[in-house]
């Protein structure tokens, strides 16, 4: 007999999934329209396609969900102090979005009591799609396209192809440990934003490090690369909550997760 704990995390990744196909819908109509791009107050781009993507999720949740909270980029925090919270990012990635690059996302996570249990990574244009479930002892799953999946092998950081969006995200500190971890990679590349998290749960990439993140940058990647047989955690090797920093690590395996973690040390932030 299934554990009931199972449904739960079915019933819930099932309706994340409408809720990336009601996003989708409010971004595919406005990439490469040259939407127009403001700044908000942090320096960061916004168009109208975050913002319908958005409102069109926090509608459907709101529908459905009334008692959960929601935290999104645009919108902000609703009962964040509820047991069940939904984290958004409309699109990750806006720089490629207005670009005309397929890398952005939208990331949608469902916390129970502040942990990630499943997260979705939905690539619109490309109609790319993982599907991650990170419940130990119950179940730990991704799927790309309906398809399950699992990260590499790897676990040597000489074989290791590592990404990071930019160089640029890194402080100064930082910018000295990435050096460290970069220069042991393999192969290093840069620019994918969130679908690099899906390569590295397909088993293409192994090695994923950045930093000046906000949460909705990643709670909805952390049950999409463990639930692939990956390990993600904060630059300490702590597990990611609402309460993480800024710095993220992933990698297709716990040898190499280890040995990117020595590599960066506990430079403090």
């Amino acid at each position: 007999m299934p554990d009931p704990r199972e449904l739960v995390a079915e019933m819930y990744l099932q309706f994340a999934e409408e809720l990336a196909d009601a996003s989708g819908d409010a971004i595919r109509p406005w990439f490469r329209k040259h939407p127009e791009v403001e700044r908000k107050s942090d320096g960061t781009p916004v168009t109208r396609a975050d913002r319908a993507a958005e409102g069109a999720i926090r509608e459907r949740i709101a529908d459905r969900y009334p008692g959960h909270g929601v935290i999104g980029e645009e919108y902000g925090s609703e009962r964040t102090d509820a047991e069940w919270v939904w984290v958004i990012d409309p699109i990750d990635g806006t720089g490629a979005f207005v670009s005309g690059l397929p890398t952005f996302g939208t990331l949608i996570a469902l916390l129970q009591d502040g942990r990630p249990l499943l997260g979705v990574l939905d690539q619109p244009i490309l109609r790319e799609r993982w599907s991650g479930v990170d419940y130990p002892q119950v179940v730990m799953r991704t799927t790309h396209n309906s398809h399950v999946i699992h990260t590499s092998s790897t676990v040597q950081l000489e074989s290791c192809i590592g990404f990071a969006t930019t160089p640029e995200m890194f402080d100064e500190a930082e910018t000295a440990a990435w050096a460290r971890l970069s220069s042991s990679l393999e192969r290093v590349r840069y620019g994918a934003d969130c679908y690099a998290y899906g390569l590295l749960a397909s088993g293409y990439v192994d090695i994923v490090c950045e930093a000046s993140l906000k949460s909705w940058d990643y709670l909805a990647l952390a049950p999409v690369v463990r639930g692939a047989g990956g390990q993600m955690t904060d630059w300490e090797g702590d597990p990611l909550t609402l309460e993480s920093g800024s710095r993220v690590l992933a990698a297709a395996t716990a040898q190499a997760h280890r040995a990117a973690i020595v590599c960066l040390g506990q430079t403090s932030r």
